[in-house]
């Protein structure tokens, strides 16, 4: 199973973006891991702070460094009394998407967890091309947290290619939620289905392919869910046809799922997708959290 000892939470000290911090404390309780939250203060307004202040203000910088230092202080004793985790505190100054990374080599963490409705820069990580610096670099899984939590996570949606990542991101789903139902979902097509209905292949020979591609998915996952080691009766495996973003966004709602877990690299037009289209897709329109395995 992974192993998964230290996460770090970052938040930028808003309301909304308490949740991931919230999340990550009942997970790290949940199994035991020690927790770190963290709070990066852009560089560029203090920058601009500093053209503002005269010569008699050099101490406001400072103070407030201090006020988020109480601030994050004050959001680790609530979730101390709240979750019995008592995080290690951290406010640092730089670009945010750096600074999180460096955080998370250093502690060294397992898991890095954020908010997707921060009030501030913390939103914008999740956008654009910013998000995909963010996957393509982050060395430890990444928790997109979209919900307030609640309750524990119950029922996991983990899409899956064969690649050798899919093994890793299914024994992560399930060691980092233990007592959770794992939809294993593969999302299948046949190559150059309309290409071959241009070249004049009838209807009954495509629907064979199909069953064709469909046996082979089924029997791949059944295989991925064997050698994963993970006990079956937590395992509901589904073999879909289409497009794989469009099925999983279905699959969120059908199986009614709270966390979705994909990895970010794959094999083929698999692994194309779920490092651009896909994950941003899933990150912009699904309703829960989304968990980004490396």
């Amino acid at each position: 199973m992974a192993t998964l000892n230290n996460f770090l939470a970052a938040t930028d000290l808003s309301a909304p973006a308490r949740h991931a911090a919230e999340r990550a404390a009942a997970l790290a309780g949940s199994i035991g891991a020690s927790l770190a939250l963290v709070h990066v203060a852009s560089r560029a307004p203090l920058d601009q702070l500093r053209q503002l202040l005269s010569a008699g203000d050099d101490d406001v910088e400072q103070e407030l460094l201090d006020r988020l230092r109480l601030d994050l202080r004050g959001l680790g004793e609530v979730i101390h009394q709240r979750y019995g985790v008592a995080p290690a505190l951290s406010v640092g100054i730089g670009d945010l998407l750096p600074s999180l990374l460096a955080e998370a080599d250093a502690l060294p963490a397992d898991l890095l967890v954020l908010g997707a409705r921060g009030a501030s820069f913390l939103r914008h990580i999740l956008l654009g091309s910013t998000a995909e610096r963010l996957l393509s670099s982050a060395r430890c899984p990444v928790l997109v947290v979209k919900q307030p939590p609640h309750e524990p996570y119950r029922h996991l949606l983990v899409p899956v290619d064969f690649s050798p990542i899919a093994a890793r991101t299914l024994r992560l789903a399930a060691a980092l939620v233990p007592n959770a139902s794992l939809t294993v979902m593969h999302a299948y097509d046949v190559p150059f289905e309309g290409q071959l209905r241009y070249a004049g292949v009838d209807d009954a020979k495509i629907a064979h392919y199909r069953s064709l591609a469909a046996s082979q998915a089924r029997t791949r996952l059944d295989r991925l869910v064997e050698e994963s080691g993970i006990d079956r009766s937590r395992i509901n495996s589904l073999v879909v046809q289409g497009d794989v973003s469009q099925r999983i966004l279905e699959q969120e709602q059908e199986s009614d799922c709270d966390l979705i877990v994909v990895g970010k690299h794959g094999e083929g037009v698999f692994e194309e997708l779920l490092l651009g289209s896909t994950t941003k897709h899933i990150l912009a329109e699904s309703q829960n959290d989304v968990l980004v395995a490396v």
